[in-house]
């Protein structure tokens, strides 16, 4: 698999990734065997990088990849995430305390005494990042972990905290349907030398043969609350999209294969996690890291799917919580 590096200075990786928000149950329950099948085909195909939280499943998702690497030790890269609190009700902490609590519970979950890179999950925005990048730096000279990582953050903040110590990684939603990373993101990792990580480059399982069907979703699952799969706008991105996974075939490939492989065209320094608990899907998703498209298919692919092309916005209200906002 192509590699890519994560920061200036941190570890080799598989272009892509897997996102392992799917372990803790978020698009329907999932069994610890289930998680291992698919573990176990990522490392037979070159899939290096594993990305997890805290507050997947609160520690299940870190508990299943640890309970699988104890028998498979230093076969990938882990990042995991802290910063959110959802006991007695959800609000973010970045104080030194709880990033530390937090960092030593999934430490001990991953069975590991240090993970390759640890992101804030979210801004607390009344303590100055700069603080916080003081706390990070302290756990990577502790011997913590490996590099420092910021999630769903804007341009000023990473420019912010590079100024106090290197940005290993900034992860955000992009994909063909979410674009805002482009109006300065990507721009700024690139300027610093941070690794621009895409979650949801499959735009939750919109770009694959298996179109999500709504009314069969799990009650619990994230998109039933989703403006985009809420009607009217979801017929109406489903019909736009059904346009581009069909192209996607008649080019000998999946759409979730050409959905990853145009996030990672958009810059060497960019790679994709895109979740998922089957090994089939996981296979589509990582021969993107394999497939250059031409010239010609990114032009086509712009004109199936225009900048914006989207119907409602990412978020609810409710959702959008946390995220910082820009542009």
């Amino acid at each position: 698999m192509q590699q890519r590096k994560l920061g200036q200075d941190g570890p080799s990786i598989g272009a892509i990734g897997l996102g392992c928000m799917s372990f803790a149950g978020a698009y329907g329950k999932i069994e610890e065997a289930e998680a291992h099948r698919t573990l176990a085909a990522a490392l037979d195909l070159g899939v290096t990088h594993l990305d997890t939280a805290l507050i997947y499943g609160n520690g299940v998702s870190e508990s299943f990849i640890g309970s699988f690497i104890k028998d498979h030790p230093n076969r990938f890269t882990i990042a995991t995430k802290g910063g959110i609190v959802t006991q007695p009700t959800r609000r973010f902490d970045n104080t030194e305390a709880n990033l530390r609590e937090q960092l030593e519970g999934s430490l001990k979950r991953l069975g590991v005494d240090h993970v390759d890179l640890y992101y804030i999950h979210r801004r607390q925005q009344d303590i100055p990042i700069e603080d916080v990048m003081g706390t990070m730096v302290k756990f990577r000279d502790e011997g913590k972990i490996g590099g420092i990582g910021l999630s769903e953050i804007a341009p000023y903040t990473l420019r912010r905290a590079a100024a106090v110590h290197p940005v290993m990684a900034v992860q955000n939603e992009y994909s063909l349907w979410t674009r805002l990373p482009e109006l300065g993101l990507l721009q700024a990792c690139a300027e610093l030398g941070a690794t621009f990580v895409a979650f949801s480059s499959v735009g939750r399982g919109v770009f694959t043969n298996a179109v999500p069907e709504i009314d069969k979703l799990s009650e619990k699952d994230f998109r039933r609350s989703n403006p985009r799969f809420i009607e009217p706008n979801w017929s109406a991105n489903k019909a736009i999209v059904s346009r581009f996974n069909a192209y996607a075939n008649s080019q000998g490939m999946s759409p979730a294969t050409m959905a990853n492989a145009w996030v990672l065209s958009q810059g060497e320094h960019v790679i994709a996690i895109p979740g998922t608990r089957s090994p089939e899907h996981l296979a589509e998703n990582a021969a993107a890291a394999d497939t250059v498209l031409t010239d010609a298919q990114l032009a086509e692919i712009d004109r199936l799917l225009p900048v914006g092309f989207a119907y409602g916005d990412r978020y609810s209200d409710g959702q959008s919580v946390g995220p910082e906002r820009y542009c």
